[in-house]
């Protein structure tokens, strides 16, 4: 494993620890200024012509609130977490990784489940020699 390797996936380790322990802070550093994180409907719509932009482009404020909604609204059950494959670009200024997600979380009014389940393509850029999520695929069953 080279060293981008390594450092990608120190990032979505990263990032499942920052959902892990709820870390508003360690969570938003990961994103760059231009991500884009669209969602199929459903898992099994694998058609992008289903899919939805709930968040937009990245905003600091506007994802950070929506985070601390669900932190507020939900407990944590589980979030298991696998990464299957990591991609370099031959130019090492570009990459994604493969994850397979099962993060479960309950509502605290009424207990209702709310299961991220699926596998993801997270996509990364270097920036003056810093990764940052650019992009990052809702979550497929496949």
């Amino acid at each position: 494993m080279n060293a981008s390797e390594e450092e990608i996936r120190e990032i979505v380790n990263r990032e499942t620890e920052a959902w892990d322990k709820q870390d508003i802070d360690k969570l938003m550093s990961l994103f760059h200024p231009d991500m884009v994180w669209p969602w199929p409907r459903t898992e099994d719509s694998h058609d992008p012509m289903d899919w939805v932009l709930e968040l937009g482009r990245f905003d600091y404020d506007r994802w950070k609130k929506g985070w601390l909604d669900l932190f507020a609204s939900h407990r944590l059950i589980h979030n298991n977490r696998k990464t299957l494959k990591i991609v370099l670009s031959e130019e090492d200024d570009g990459a994604f990784a493969v994850v397979d997600v099962d993060t479960l979380w309950r509502r605290l009014d009424d207990g209702k489940d709310f299961h991220w389940k699926g596998r993801a393509c997270k996509i990364y850029t270097k920036v003056n020699g810093i990764w940052k999520m650019i992009g990052h695929t809702g979550l497929l069953q496949y």
